[in-house]
C-alpha cells in the first residue's frame, strides 16, 4: 500500500502551471516537524504535486505559512539531464488537501480593501433609490 498522510505548513506559495494538454499542475512544499525528544525538533520538507481541479484550488487558495493536511501517495521520478547525469526526485502526489488554517492573508487584505468600495456602492444605490422614490411621493400628494 502506498499512502501518505501529512499535516504541516507551506514553505512558499504554490506554483501553478497549465500543460500543453490543458491539464493543470501545482507544486509546493510542506514542512513537518519530527519531535526527537529532550525538546528537540527536526524539520522535514516534502515536495507536493496536485493535478487538475485540485491543482487549481491549491493554486488559488493556498499560501505560504498556511497549515494543511494532505493525503496522497509517494512517487519517485528519475531523469537524465543533458550531461547524462541521472537525477531523482521523490514527491507526494496529493489526492486530497484540507486547509487547516483558513484563507491566505492576501485574501483577507483584498476583502478588507474592497469593503469601503462596497459600502460606497451601496450608499450610491440607496441614494439613487431614495431619489427615485421622492417624485412618486409628490405625485401621490398632488
Amino acid at each position: 500500500m502506498n499512502k501518505v498522510l501529512l499535516a504541516g505548513r507551506l514553505t512558499h506559495d504554490p506554483e501553478m502551471r497549465a500543460l500543453a494538454s490543458g491539464k493543470h499542475v501545482t507544486q509546493f512544499s510542506v514542512a513537518t516537524t519530527e519531535y526527537a525528544g529532550n525538546g528537540k525538533e527536526r524539520p522535514e520538507y516534502h515536495n507536493i504535486v496536485t493535478w487538475d481541479r485540485l491543482a487549481e484550488i491549491c493554486g488559488r487558495y493556498l499560501g505560504k505559512g498556511q497549515q494543511v493536511a494532505i493525503e496522497g501517495r509517494i512517487q519517485t521520478r528519475t531523469w537524465d539531464d543533458d550531461k547524462g547525469a541521472r537525477h531523482w526526485k521523490t514527491e507526494i502526489v496529493a489526492g486530497t488537501v484540507e486547509m487547516l488554517s483558513g484563507r491566505k492573508k492576501k485574501d483577507y487584505a483584498a476583502e478588507s480593501s474592497a469593503e469601503p468600495l462596497e459600502a460606497a456602492a451601496e450608499k450610491d444605490d440607496e441614494d439613487a433609490a431614495a431619489a427615485a422614490a421622492e417624485p412618486m411621493a409628490e405625485e401621490v400628494a398632488a
